[in-house]
């Protein structure tokens, strides 16, 4: 019974700081404003696409498909560089309009694939750094690298195809909405000139 209490008010913690979030006056900022959740929006896609970009060109090194006869390590560091700056720019971005509707994206199931798959693709890049990367001397020249190099990269690419994708299911299944208001009052164009409307009342009939 113990554990119970315990999970539910951290799940009542979960939800505060969820509601918190929304309610900063960062949020409401972003929230309100007609041009500031646009123009982050699009840097977050600006920036997707750097990463993913980047990203392909390493991938397609390693698999033998493209910049064959370019050293593997002069290739990356020559990219990944950028890789890391735009990364960084996505996960902002990514972060403040996350806090402009926080509860709805947390429980949005395509938010939380898009996270696991970040994971995923952190996983897939350690693998690389703690296995093949360890030996590139070897094959740094060679037209591909080795077999798991390449399976790493083939997956890399996947994954982050699958980002883009879950990324965009995001938007179409979201709603950047604020916080539940009266709906303003309807009014013509008669009221607002002070003309009497189809609600007015009749005038009474003269008696003759």
């Amino acid at each position: 019974m113990g554990k119970l209490v315990a999970l539910g008010a951290a799940i009542v913690d979960v939800a505060a700081i969820l509601e918190w979030l929304q309610q900063t006056s960062l949020a409401v900022h972003i929230r309100d404003s007609l041009f500031a959740f646009p123009l982050i929006e699009s840097t977050h896609v600006i920036g997707l696409t750097l990463v993913f970009g980047t990203i392909a060109i390493i991938d397609l090194r390693l698999l033998g498909v493209a910049s064959t006869n370019r050293s593997f390590e002069r290739l990356a560091a020559d990219i990944l560089k950028w890789t890391w700056v735009a990364f960084l720019l996505t996960a902002v971005t990514g972060a403040l309009m996350f806090i402009t509707n926080a509860p709805v994206y947390f429980h949005n199931t395509y938010f939380r694939v898009k996270i696991a798959l970040l994971f995923l693709a952190a996983l897939n890049m350690l693998v690389f750094e703690l296995t093949t990367r360890r030996s590139v001397q070897q094959w740094d020249r060679d037209p591909s690298a080795p077999p798991l190099g390449r399976a790493v990269a083939a997956v890399s690419l996947v994954i982050w195809i699958c980002v883009i994708i879950t990324g965009r299911m995001i938007g179409f299944t979201t709603t950047r909405a604020s916080l539940t208001e009266p709906a303003p009052v309807e009014q013509n164009l008669e009221d607002l000139l002070g003309f009497p409307g189809d609600s007015a009342p009749a005038p009474a009939p003269e008696n003759k």
